[in-house]
């Protein structure tokens, strides 16, 4: 092996990793987060996380990922670490797929349909197919996804080419022949694929150098064997690693993952090499191959699965000795001293499922904003000071989701984002500011009445009557909002606006009939310097639910700035949208326009019984002239 041999195999070796990686991103951005969606909902029966866990990680070609996204779903307190279990067992069975895969690179036979089967044969044309969908698609196009997992593929299995050519002279090689020799020591051999793998940070990667050097023939059985052992437990270095920072239960994940690979390699070392001694495995003294590889590794994961399957409790209570509860007071903090928000960073390497986490906890935000007006409506015709208190811990705790939340979206966007996703995170950033100041208004609004009550001021009976009014309207508008942002209801989201100017009308008026009882008499300057603050605050509630709105319609349509929704309105939606704000001015009445309304309903009826009473005269009049003739 020359220094040429030793550079084809530094590139093989690269284009091996690149065409990894490349493969395993392409699946996971294709995927989106439909798998991880799975993974976080369905893991109530261990079994179903087991199947769960060994499908998802053959998806996205990797036991790593699935296992560092485990330690992110416990670490936010999305899935319990009993449920976790499961899920990293299946992992690694999952993560077998890509060696079987590898495996195609050494079949053998003169026929043309298995010439057919080599990667070699095929690769070329899933390269073809893979540069033309890349380069013909639009940005963020589906096809381009997939012509960049076909090309992912074709890398993957062309540096598993090169990396065989380059070390087929080996066989002759003397040195070589004597350090694999070496390595058939089992403790050796084991520490070489630990830190082999660890270094690598992938068990599936190391496999395939491995599959690669059996390819010279001087790799025996008694060599692998021990090496793959070493490699499952080497790839626990990368979720070990994920988990540094983390809440204890996520770390304690990691350990469960580390322990599974490390007692299932124990006992599978004690167990086969023992009864070597007396059985005198025969196979062990022969070359290795690709597809021999590919079948240890399957073996030993989904033995050590069917032996530590009953035992996941017992593996949760030695990850929870290993990293015990310190009773000092203080709060297990992970990444953030928000924890109540629970977004984590290590979700940023999916940004699909990054986005579909943060609508979730937008979605909550916008609940706890929602609660927070209807306390705050609340407390201004009946004082209550328990629900003032919830208002000023709903407010806190509102500033943290969106501080948390506009962090997170900050760094989520610099992610490779699919078009769709990318508007979803810029309608996200501008929504919780939005919502944010909602719960503001809130707290302002809950201040206004605690001021009220310090100075024992108090609501005339009509002010009270109409402010009843008012904020029936804005307790509607607010949930109407919420509703249509979580539902992401681009059509219940057009009757916002109506609603919204019906507001700002009753505002106007409260205005002016209070400043007619200050004329009058009848209100206090003090209190009325109140309800003006009361007033602003609620129309300005009413303000980011249309903003929240028209941007949930700007994202659909051609975008447009909000307020500026009438100017862009067709003739049509224009008369739709008087007809409906004519039809809320009646649904929320002040007093005053209820008297309007019913003189004008009393008018209509009596102009309709009049004329009711002329067709009646007309004709008796006719029956009269006829019964004469």
């Amino acid at each position: 092996m020359d220094v040429f041999d030793i550079l084809n195999m530094i590139g093989g070796l690269a284009l091996f990793l690149y065409g990894m990686n490349n493969l395993g991103n392409g699946l996971s951005k294709m995927a989106g987060s439909r798998l991880e969606g799975v993974l976080e909902k369905l893991t109530s029966k261990k079994i179903f996380a087991v199947l769960l866990g060994a499908g998802v990680t053959a998806v996205i070609q990797s036991s790593s990922a699935t296992t560092v996204m485990i330690v992110g779903f416990v670490n936010s307190g999305i899935m319990k670490l009993s449920q976790a279990v499961g899920i990293i067992m299946g992992a690694n069975i999952g993560t077998t797929v890509t060696s079987w895969l590898l495996s195609l690179t050494g079949i053998e036979g003169g026929s043309t349909w298995v010439q057919l089967l080599k990667p070699s044969s095929f690769s070329p044309v899933l390269a073809a197919i893979g540069i033309i969908l890349v380069m013909t698609s639009k940005k963020d196009d589906k096809r381009k996804d997939i012509g960049g997992i076909l090309l992912g593929f074709t890398i993957l299995m062309f540096g598993m080419e090169t990396m065989s050519d380059a070390v087929s002279g080996l066989a002759d090689n003397e040195s070589f022949t004597s350090m694999m020799t070496a390595f058939s020591n089992p403790v050796l051999g084991l520490l070489i694929g630990a830190v082999l793998t660890a270094i690598i940070q992938s068990s599936s990667a190391s496999v395939g150098i491995l599959q690669a050097l059996c390819s010279t023939g001087a790799v025996h059985y008694a060599v692998a064997l021990p090496i793959i052992m070493g490699q499952n437990i080497g790839t626990c270095v990368t979720s070990i690693i994920s988990s540094i920072g983390a809440s204890k239960n996520a770390r304690r994940a990691a350990m469960v993952h580390l322990y599974f690979n490390l007692i299932g390699t124990v006992l599978f070392m004690i167990v086969f090499y023992t009864l070597n001694v007396f059985v005198n495995f025969a196979f062990l003294d022969t070359s290795a191959n690709a597809a021999g590889i590919a079948v240890i590794h399957s073996l030993f994961n989904i033995g050590a699965t069917i032996v530590l399957y009953p035992l996941s409790n017992q593996l949760v209570h030695l990850a929870e000795i290993t990293i015990p509860d310190k009773n000092t007071g203080t709060v297990d903090v992970a990444l953030t001293s928000q924890k109540a928000v629970m977004l984590d960073e290590r979700f940023l390497e999916r940004p699909a499922f990054a986005v579909e986490m943060c609508k979730q906890k937008i979605y909550e935000m916008a609940e706890k904003t929602k609660k927070s007006i209807v306390l705050a409506t609340d407390t201004i015709l009946t004082y209550d000071s328990d629900k003032i208190s919830e208002i000023v811990k709903l407010e806190d705790e509102i500033d943290d989701y969106e501080d948390v939340l506009g962090s997170y979206l900050v760094k989520l966007s610099g992610k490779n984002l699919t078009e769709a996703d990318s508007h979803s995170l810029t309608q996200m950033l501008q929504s919780i500011s939005d919502f944010e100041r909602i719960s503001d208004h809130a707290m302002n609004i809950a201040e206004s009445v605690k001021e009220m009550n310090e100075k024992e001021y108090s609501f005339s009976s009509a002010a009270q009557r109409e402010l009843s009014v008012l904020c029936r309207a804005i307790n509607d508008i607010v949930s109407g909002t919420t509703e249509v942002f979580i539902n992401n209801d681009v059509d219940g989201a057009s009757h916002i606006e109506p609603l919204e100017e019906v507001i700002d009308n009753l505002t106007k008026k409260i205005k002016e009939h209070h400043i007619k009882r200050m004329q009058k008499g009848k209100c206090s300057i003090g209190l009325g310097i109140i309800l003006e603050d009361m007033l602003i605050n609620l129309e300005r509630v009413s303000d980011h639910c249309s903003n929240i709105a028209v941007e949930l319609m700007a994202i659909d349509g051609d975008g447009f700035e909000t307020h500026e929704l009438l100017d862009d309105m067709s003739d049509e939606r224009r008369a739709v949208f008087k007809e409906e704000y004519k039809e809320l001015k009646k649904k929320y009445p002040l007093k005053k326009d209820n008297d309007k309304i019913s003189k004008k309903d009393n008018k209509d009826k009596e102009e309709k019984k009049e004329k009711n009473i002329k067709i009646k005269k007309v004709e008796k009049d006719k029956k009269d002239k006829k019964s004469k003739k």
